[in-house]
């Protein structure tokens, strides 16, 4: 049985190596995402309880998995019941140009035009990852990942994330 989380900053490849491990470990895939925004025009966060609820729901239902996301406060929780943990650390630039190549999401834009219409915004919110002090920030994430007691692994370019393995047996 695994639990793995995987966090980083936007465009660090965190969706992508999720899915692959996923795939891999035969096993579901939480993102964030999708529980930590209430459907609304313009979305709305929701209340973090309800977020954590989500997040109850998902471990009850399955023995191993995998979760993803920026978000700290979430990726905390989920931490506490994880025996893996990934933190993609890949660098800004890496994060924007990530950003730039990446395709579209159809699971989180309506169209690639809306997605590119963002993607100023985006690549501007990416470029604040070492300065901000929010949820979102690599200060938050890396003190999650110092805390983190079971077996942990920084990554720290795309090869790497490209070339990792998924993690196998128990923390």
């Amino acid at each position: 049985m695994c639990r793995v989380v995987i966090f980083g900053n936007s465009g660090s490849g965190k969706t992508s190596l999720a899915r692959r491990h996923s795939r891999e470990m035969n096993c579901p895939h939480l993102d964030l995402d999708s529980i930590a925004w209430k459907e609304a025009d313009p979305p709305v966060r929701a209340e973090l309880a309800e977020s954590v609820a989500g997040i109850e729901d998902f471990r009850a239902n399955n023995s191993s998995w995998v979760i993803e996301g920026c978000y700290a406060s979430l990726i905390a929780h989920a931490a506490t019941h994880a025996t893996d943990m990934v933190f993609l650390n890949i660098g800004t630039e890496a994060c924007v140009e990530n950003c730039r190549s990446r395709p579209w999401e159809p699971d989180k834009y309506p169209s690639e035009t809306a997605q590119n219409e963002n993607l100023a915004m985006l690549v501007d919110w990416v470029k604040t990852y070492e300065t901000r002090d929010d949820e979102f920030s690599l200060r938050e994430h890396r003190a999650i990942y110092e805390a983190f007691g079971g077996k942990k692994v920084e990554i720290k370019t795309n090869a790497e994330a490209q070339n990792m393995a998924p993690p196998s047996g128990t923390g």
